[in-house]
């Protein structure tokens, strides 16, 4: 199969739990790009903590960050396509302010916050961009919302149902994200395809989560890590080892790269 291009989920793909690429990964992507495979990060997280680890590995493709809501420039780190969610703010803070829950809102102009977690420091640390507000956030002054995140830490499934008419629901096991309808990683991807001239089936994706499905059904191999869900290996093709035992490095180095003993997909 001639493969032109790889999107690679971060958070359970490329990063261990430390939210560090190994040694291995790395070096598997480096020779895949040295191959001349287009390499991309198809991310949940905002910008500022994707492009560090972009800039490690020495990508010079465009960043899907946020779900698919926002696609970022390598070089200048500028949003070339953003697509913002449109919610009743009434209804959406009457909903959340009482509940138990953290509630994140992702803007084109940063993070405006319920409250402060672990997940908010380690961005603020690796992004070196706090959050502009921190508390009710009835009264922040915010727009051009990109994601709303809900962390109730459990699923909350009956709770994010009464987002589906407004917004794409993603289901996590501690709470739910709420993007624009119709956007999806997939729908950033085909975006990139039509500008770089490649076909989904010229495409690997691999991932690990709910917002990683649609993606790995979608393009010509879908890869599950895994440590994966069984809902998002279904989606998949193939099925690869564990994040923390270089998953993503056993998958490249077995099918992609040509200098290793490969087999034909």
């Amino acid at each position: 199969m001639n493969v032109r291009a790889i999107f690679i989920d971060m958070d359970g793909t490329l990063l261990k739990a430390s939210n560090s690429i190994s040694n291995r990964n790395r070096e598997a992507i480096i020779r895949l790009m040295n191959q001349g495979i287009k390499v991309f990060l198809a991310t949940g997280r905002h910008y500022e903590v994707t492009a560090p680890y972009h800039k490690e590995i020495g990508l010079s493709t465009p960043m899907i960050c946020l779900n698919g809501a926002a696609i970022h420039d390598a070089e200048t780190g500028r949003a070339i396509q953003m697509k913002t969610v449109q919610l009743s703010e009434e209804r959406f803070h009457h909903l959340t302010a009482e509940k138990p829950c953290n509630v994140i809102i992702h803007t084109a102009n940063g993070l405006y916050c319920k409250e402060t977690s672990e997940e908010i420091d380690y961005w603020t640390k690796i992004g070196l961009i706090p959050p502009r507000y921190f508390g009710d956030l009835r009264l922040a002054n915010y727009r051009d919302v990109l994601k709303y995140s809900v962390r109730t830490g459990a699923p909350s499934p009956k709770f994010s149902a009464l987002f589906k008419n407004e917004a794409e629901v993603i289901d996590w096991e501690d709470g739910f994200e709420l993007v624009a309808p119709h956007v999806s990683k997939w729908s950033a991807i085909k975006s990139l395809l039509t500008e770089f001239r490649i076909s989904p089936n010229e495409v690997v994706a691999i991932g690990d989560g709910p917002n990683d499905i649609e993606m790995l059904r979608s393009v010509g191999t879908g890869v599950a890590m895994g440590n994966a869900s069984e809902k998002v290996k279904a989606a998949a093709d193939f099925v690869t080892g564990h994040h923390e035992n270089d998953g993503l490095a056993e998958f490249i180095e077995r099918y992609l790269l040509k200098s290793y003993e490969s087999y034909a997909i």
